[in-house]
This record gives C-alpha cells, structure tokens and sequence, in this order.
C-alpha cells in the first residue's frame, strides 16, 4: 500500500501538470495533442535521440541524488549548481596540468601541463577531484550549519554566485588561450578523455555525446541506495532527517550527520563534472550547465528522494528537455517556454500533494 502511494502522488502531480499545460496550450490557441506529441515522441525513436536523452539525464541523476541526499538529513540543498561548477573547473584543471595538454597560442605551441599521466591514473584522477570539490564546497554550508546554526538555503544559494564568479576569473586569468574570444579554458589532455557509448552501441552515431558516465550515474543510484537503506551511517543520516531531537538521544549527533550529508551531497553534485568535462566538451565551458543543480530539486521531489524514483525522474525531465526543441519548431505558437511552465507546474503539484499525503 505504501509503495503505491509513493508511485500514486508523482503520476498524479505530472498528470494534473500535462492537463493544466494543456489548458493553456488550447489558450494560445494550438493543439495540445500536437504539442505533446512533439514534445515526448521525439525522445526515443531512434538511437539518435535516445543517446541525446540519456545524456540530457545524465547530469540530472547526478543532481537529484545530491539533493536527496541532503532532503534525507532534514537538509535543503540549493547550492548543486556551484557544486557542480567548482568540480568541473577543478577537474579540467587537472586533465590540463597532468594530461599532457599541448596549446596553440598565436600560432605556436606550449605545453602547459606539469606532468603526463597514463591514461588510468589521470582519469581516476579527474574523477576523485571531481567528487573533491564538490565535496569541499558542499561541506562549506554544512559546516556552517552544523557550528554556527545558519540555514544551508541561504549558504548554498550565496556559494553558488560566489562559486560562478571564481571560477569565471581562474578561467579567464589562469586557463584560458590567450585570443580565445569564447570562456574556456584550454582542452584537457587526451588521456583525461573517457569513451562515449557509441563506441560499444553498435548503430549510435559518434557525434551523440552520451559517454560512459550515464553508467556511472546508475552505479551512484545503487550505491547512494545502499549507503542509505542497508548501512549504519545511513540510517543515522536518515535519522537525523526524521527527528533530529530523537535521533540524539539515541546516541547520534545531528551535528555531524548535517556535515556528512552536505559533504556527500556536494560530492555527488560534483560528478557532473565527469560527463561534461571528461565526456563532452573536454574543457571547462562557462555558462556549460543548463540549470542541472536547480532542476536536481524537482527530479528529488518527484522522484520522492529515493534512487530509483530519481532515475526514472531524471529520464522524464530528459524528455521534456529534448522535446522542447522541437516543440520550438514544429508548432506554430508554442514555444519552447512550455518546458519551463510544465517544470513549474510539476515542483507545485508535488509540493502540494506531498502534504496532502501526509495527511
């Protein structure tokens, strides 16, 4: 009964949100069937579309973890996106200065890395600064939590500026090509670089950027799991987040759970990185995230915190983010803008039925 009271309210919040979105597709006078059509039958019919879809969830299961995460803790996380930003700056730096990175400036080459690493190392390497760094600035709002009893939202909302701005000036000042009119930094070395999957998906063209950290975001699923459900140090996170009064006099300290999951949530934020640097543009991009760490909320919302509700989430939102482009095109006066309302409509519906609930 209770699992299909956990499955019932997210169908339900997306339903009531297609039915309103619908109401007002018909008010600007388009068909709403049309629209729907554009906006989800583009997803999965080819191999085309789908590895662009699951590269679109990538980044969200990412994200929705994290803020679970820290939901689990009684936490609200809003700083996934300056996770997320430090970690792939980091992680770029390190694919540049020990990647063997060689850079063209004005005609002439420089090598501007200290060491060159095999392949192995090196993206093991990037990989563990990804999750470092997110981890670092996660803990940054924990600790300030945990020691001075500030809110995280406020913490984490104000990182995210402080965040974005210096990894902007260390892109612009540090590692960027000189003449380079685009913010980014220098290409990481071959070796930082893993495989996409169409190297292994017989029929997925090479240009679809879907890599190999797709099937690191479903080990996490399973992990994050684990760590929650079937370990000790998870059911005191967990414990915390329920009754943190409680869950002290049973011997556990709220201080040090809220430290533990916003350094486990940052961390999780952080492997962003993987995809977007090692996996795609191989470079720190600014301005590269299209959102992930403020969507991550309502794909932990309506995936109801739990790992599997999160996959299946960030596959929907995927969806929405993929068809929004040809909604563009192929309607005649919807726009894209439609993904935002229904985003919007979808976080109310599950807000409010999520206290209903628990009535």
């Amino acid at each position: 009964m209770k699992i299909l009271r956990e499955i019932l309210w997210p169908l339900t919040a997306v339903f009531a949100a297609f039915v309103v979105g619908g109401i007002i597709v018909v008010a600007i006078g388009d068909n709403p069937f049309q629209t729907y059509y554009q906006l989800i039958g583009n997803s999965f019919g080819s191999m085309n579309d789908t590895g662009y879809t699951l590269f679109l969830a990538t980044p969200l299961i990412f994200t929705g973890l994290a803020v679970a995460v820290a939901f689990r803790c009684g936490l609200l996380n809003i700083g996934a996106e300056g996770q997320l930003y430090v970690a792939a700056f980091a992680t770029a730096w390190v694919g540049i200065k020990f990647g063997g990175a060689m850079v063209t400036v004005f005609g002439k080459e420089e090598n501007w890395s200290w060491f060159s690493l095999p392949a192995v190392l090196l993206v093991g390497l990037c990989v563990l600064t990804a999750v470092a760094a997110g981890a670092f600035w996660g803990a940054i709002p924990g600790l300030l939590k945990a020691k001075f009893g500030s809110h995280e939202v406020i913490n984490t909302i104000m990182l995210n500026f402080v965040a974005i701005a210096l990894v902007s000036y260390f892109t612009q000042y540090y590692l960027k090509i000189p003449g380079d009119p685009i913010m980014q930094t220098a290409e990481i070395g071959k070796a930082a670089q893993i495989p996409r999957i169409s190297q292994y998906v017989p029929g997925m063209p090479d240009f679809v950027p879907l890599s190999v950290a797709f099937l690191l975001a479903i080990l996490m699923c399973v992990l994050v799991y684990i760590f929650l459900w079937k370990t000790k140090w998870g059911y005191e996170l967990r414990a915390v987040g329920e009754n943190p009064t409680a869950a002290e006099y049973g011997g556990i300290s709220p201080k040090k759970q809220i430290v533990i999951a916003m350094t486990i949530s940052g961390g999780l934020a952080g492997m962003v990185a993987i995809g977007e640097v090692l996996g795609y543009r191989y470079r720190y991009y600014d301005g590269f995230s299209d959102g992930w760490g403020f969507l991550g909320i309502a794909v932990a919302l309506l995936g109801r915190n739990h790992p599997l509700g999160i996959f299946v989430a960030a596959l929907f939102f995927a969806v929405l983010k993929r068809g929004e482009i040809f909604v563009d095109i192929e309607t005649k006066y919807v726009s894209k803008d439609l993904v935002e309302v229904l985003q919007a409509i979808i976080i109310i519906f599950v807000a409010s039925l999520q206290r209903f609930s628990k009535r």
